[in-house]
């Protein structure tokens, strides 16, 4: 009885972590980023690092997005080339003058992504996970938008 009680429950736990989305673990102020604000939404994702000029000169224009699409759900997020965590991560962060989520799990994998050489890379994400544009370089708000907005009425 205990045996058959013990996979009920393994499968009832199961069944219900299916339905909880993917994991995005923490952001750059060690906040749980929750499934529900990229699962089912459109996603602006950018790798950026320290090092690199042209991330410096994106991160106001990416700020600026970010603060344009708050009302239109979509979510602009970031992610350190790096992989620095913690609280280097949210000193890193801080130094560029980032506003919007760093995500400390590289979610690349959930989404496929290819592992880009150059930076900055931002990739546009439609709400049902696929890739739908990869953007090499230094982007601006007006650039991205324009984009996002072409992607969108196209689908």
């Amino acid at each position: 009885m205990t045996r058959r009680l013990a996979a009920a429950l393994t499968i009832l736990g199961a069944l219900m972590l299916g339905g909880c989305g993917n994991d995005y673990g923490i952001d750059q102020n060690g906040q749980k980023v929750a499934s529900e604000r990229l699962d089912k939404q459109w996603v602006v994702l950018n790798y950026w690092a320290e090092w690199c000029g042209p991330c410096r000169t994106e991160i106001p224009e990416l700020n600026h997005l970010a603060e344009e699409l708050k009302s239109k759900s979509v979510g602009v997020f970031g992610v350190n080339f790096d992989n620095v965590q913690g609280e280097e991560l949210k000193s890193a962060s801080e130094k560029l003058g980032i506003k919007f989520t760093v995500l400390a799990q590289d979610p690349a994998e959930l989404f496929d992504l290819p592992r880009s050489e150059a930076l900055p890379v931002t990739y546009i994400i439609d709400n049902k996970g696929k890739v739908r544009e990869q953007l090499l370089g230094e982007q601006t708000a007006a650039g991205v938008m324009a984009k996002l907005e072409a992607l969108q009425s196209s689908q």
